[in-house]
């Protein structure tokens, strides 16, 4: 009963460890004079973020590419079989999650 426990609790912390090795980082956030949105979203290549739109309209996925004009977006959320390119001049705000 006790060496059952003990294997089942060797399991746990395991798999506990495992998924923490394989979560994805947090990207920190940064705001410098003559920042734009351009370049916050290069530093958050890779990371999951929420672009809200002008008219109100959301979108969270990975910040795949960024060019002056456009950031592709891969892996949104609700829409998983979905890319978005959106023209970075109708990005209002940029959400960026930093803490667990």
């Amino acid at each position: 009963m006790l060496r059952s426990r003990l294997i089942l609790l060797f399991f746990m912390a395991s798999l506990y460890i495992s998924t923490a090795a394989f979560a994805e980082p947090l990207p920190t956030l940064t705001v410098k004079s003559g920042d734009t949105i351009q370049k916050l979203l290069e530093g958050c290549k890779g990371k999951r973020v929420t672009l809200r739109l002008q008219g109100g309209e959301e979108l969270t996925g990975k910040v795949i590419t960024i060019t002056r004009e456009l950031v592709h977006l891969g892996e949104l959320m609700r829409r998983e079989y979905f890319d978005a390119v959106v023209d970075i001049s109708k990005v209002e705000a940029v959400i960026i999650r930093v803490k667990e």
